[in-house]
């Protein structure tokens, strides 16, 4: 399967499911994003990337923060974001591609990529365009499920992007691991 076939499938996938997704998944989400948080340093300057958004589960931040963006693939699911983007001025949702983000060079301090490295073909290429994105000393917060990546696999992973591992936060009860990291 092409990559092209690949990002097609999970967008009709994601596309398909987007009325049930927080039925199915904002209990997990909702836990994970809480693990995160703690170790992140927002603040009320804090610009926010949010890459494979979702529902825009994490969006309900934008009270404590600048400015949260988040970026899916799926038109049906960021139709859900509107919940938050009306409620918040400073939280907004693009339909884009994680391996060509519309952003310029530089423009986040923080990014969440939560739960998305299955569903993306090169997740190099993914934490390439993160890290053009980002500003030198952004906190990158990522996951990635264990039933997809070992503890090993995913740590040789963000190792290969060239992303500094500051902190792995274990918790049996997630079904994903969770990193901390920056840029090199």
């Amino acid at each position: 399967m092409s990559e092209w076939d690949r990002k097609r499938k999970v967008i009709r996938h994601y596309d398909r499911i987007a009325r049930i997704y927080e039925k199915q998944y904002a209990e997990e989400q909702t836990a994970k994003i809480n693990a995160i948080l703690p170790h992140m340093c927002l603040d009320e300057n804090s610009f926010i990337l949010d890459v494979g958004c979702g529902t825009g589960i994490l969006f309900p931040i934008a009270a404590k923060v600048q400015s949260i963006i988040g970026v899916d693939t799926s038109s049906k699911l960021l139709q859900k974001t509107k919940q938050y983007t009306r409620k918040f001025s400073n939280a907004h949702s693009v339909c884009a591609d994680s391996d060509y983000l519309p952003f310029q060079n530089r423009v986040f301090n923080a990014v969440f990529v939560i739960t998305l490295l299955q569903n993306i073909p090169n997740p190099l290429t993914t934490f390439e365009e993160i890290k053009r994105t980002s500003k030198s000393q952004a906190v990158i917060a990522v996951t990635a499920l264990k039933k997809e990546f070992s503890n090993e696999g995913f740590s040789k992973l963000l190792k290969s992007s060239q992303l500094k591992i500051l902190r792995m936060i274990a918790d049996d009860k997630l079904k994903d691991y969770i990193a901390i990291c920056q840029m090199r």
